[in-house]
Order: C-alpha cells, then sequence, then structure tokens
C-alpha cells in the first residue's frame, strides 16, 4: 500500500536562509554521488572524449577536405552537448531510482526546504556539464581546436550547453519522476543520438539529402553547434544563438511545471 507524507513546513524551514544552505548542502550531496558513480563520469567525462578522438581520427579529414574547415568546429560543439544531454539521461536515471528507494520521501519529512530538492539538481546539473563542457574543450585542444574570437565568445561558447542541457535535464527529469522504468528515461538517449547523426555537427548540411536539410538546419543540436561553431571560429551567430535560446526556453516552459509537480508527488509518495 503507498500512504501520502504530509507534513507542514515551518517558518524558519520556509526562510531565504535555509533555502540558500540547504541547496548548497544538497548539490554538494549530488555532486558528490556523481563524482563516485561510474556510469555517470562515463557519460560525462570519459566516453565525450573517446567520442571525439574517434570522430577526428576517422572522419576529420574528410570533412576537412569536403568543407574546406576543421572538422573540430563542429565536432568539438557536437559532443559537447552530446556529453550534456548523455548526463542528463544517467542523471534522470538516478532521479528515480532515489525515488523508488524512498530517499526523496525521507527528504521531504525531514525539517529541509522544499525548494532546495528540485534547485540544487538544476545547480549539479549546471555545474556537471561544466566540467563536462570544459574536459571536451580541453580534448579539442589537444586535437588541435583553437578559439579565434576572443575570451567574451569563449564564455559564450561554454554557455551554450550548459544552456541547452539544462533545458533537456528539465525534459528528462519530468519523464523521471512520472514513470516508474528507468527504461522510458533511458530510451531518450535514442532521441539524442538521432539528434547527433542528423545535426551539422556530425557532417556539413550539403552532405544531406535536400530534403531534409531544413530539418538538420534547424532542428536544436544543430542550431547550437551552429552558434559555437561561429562563436570560435567566426560567422554568423545571431541567427544560432537565438534558434538555440527559443528552443532551450520553449523546453524548459514545456516540461518545468510537470517536472516541479511530479517532483513533489514523487517526494510525498
Amino acid at each position: 500500500m503507498v500512504l501520502s507524507v504530509v507534513r507542514t513546513s515551518s517558518p524558519a524551514e520556509a526562510a531565504p536562509v535555509s533555502l540558500v544552505r540547504h541547496t548548497m548542502i544538497q548539490t554538494q550531496r549530488l555532486l558528490l554521488r556523481w563524482s563516485r558513480n561510474p556510469v555517470a563520469l562515463l557519460e560525462t567525462l570519459i566516453i565525450p572524449c573517446l567520442l571525439l578522438f574517434m570522430l577526428d581520427i576517422v572522419v576529420g579529414n574528410q570533412i576537412e577536405k569536403f568543407a574546406g574547415t576543421n572538422a573540430l568546429y563542429g565536432s568539438v560543439p557536437m559532443v559537447a552537448i552530446v556529453g550534456a544531454l548523455s548526463g542528463a539521461v544517467a542523471g534522470g536515471v538516478m532521479l528515480g531510482r532515489e525515488r523508488d528507494a524512498g530517499l526523496l520521501a525521507r527528504f521531504w519529512v525531514l525539517p529541509v526546504h522544499r525548494a532546495s530538492g528540485l534547485i540544487s539538481r538544476i545547480l549539479a546539473e549546471g555545474c556537471r556539464i561544466l566540467a563536462g563542457t570544459i574536459v571536451v574543450i580541453l580534448m579539442g585542444y589537444l586535437l588541435g581546436f583553437r578559439f579565434q574570437q576572443g575570451w567574451l565568445a569563449a564564455l559564450a561558447f561554454v554557455g551554450v550547453p550548459v544552456l541547452f542541457g539544462l533545458a533537456f535535464a528539465t525534459m528528462v527529469t519530468a519523464v523521471a519522476v512520472f514513470t516508474a522504468k528507468a527504461t522510458l528515461v533511458e530510451g531518450i538517449t535514442i532521441l539524442s543520438s538521432l539528434l547527433m547523426f542528423f545535426s551539422t555537427g556530425f557532417v556539413p548540411l550539403i552532405a544531406y539529402p535536400q530534403w531534409i536539410q531544413p530539418v538538420v538546419r534547424n532542428q536544436p543540436m544543430s542550431v547550437a553547434v551552429d552558434a559555437m561553431k561561429a562563436l570560435a571560429l567566426g560567422g554568423p551567430t545571431a541567427h544560432p544563438l537565438t534558434l538555440t535560446v527559443v528552443w532551450s526556453v520553449a523546453l524548459i516552459a514545456i516540461f518545468a511545471t510537470p517536472a516541479v509537480i511530479g517532483y513533489r508527488r514523487a517526494s510525498r509518495r
């Protein structure tokens, strides 16, 4: 039998100071747990670097001859975004396990600020994506990738996968708290794989059949890759960056409320 846990928060627990303090503690807990999880480390750090290395060796020279520019300016952004998405899926699986183990319900009845649980996951996801992006960039530097538009553009380059990854993580969180099956969350990996193989970061747009080029050009991963490529190498930035923000805000707007409602419901059962 499943019982709902009902408890009212005291004024001290609901205070802004408590929110900041409890959020920092839970963020540290999540980062520590992820750092000790082999799957999370593989999805966030190791597999993206291996993927980048493999792409550069197998298809890097062919893409450079075909497009006339170093393939790393497309593959580094793509792999950084893929790492963000893969790590979000791993985080969603771990969230489902915490729910099934009753850990979310235990936090709900403890003297902890109610909003700190979900906010801490957002902060932890941002830290994870930032760390993964930096590692991918360092790997790209070893292979020949360079920023050619200054340090402000480089900062914006790093910010794109963080924004897009947090938007994707919002969707994964909404799915994770509403379903009892981890396979459904892991099935989102198929979506991220399709986005990768049909993006301008995998091969140049003109390499795709003409009938599918509009889809490839405007799908979320492609616009994010194009924005990051322009920030690193140069070129039109406003249009792909605007589309990236639009896609990210749309995902957050659609899935934020279900994620909050689902997280609250999962914590009370």
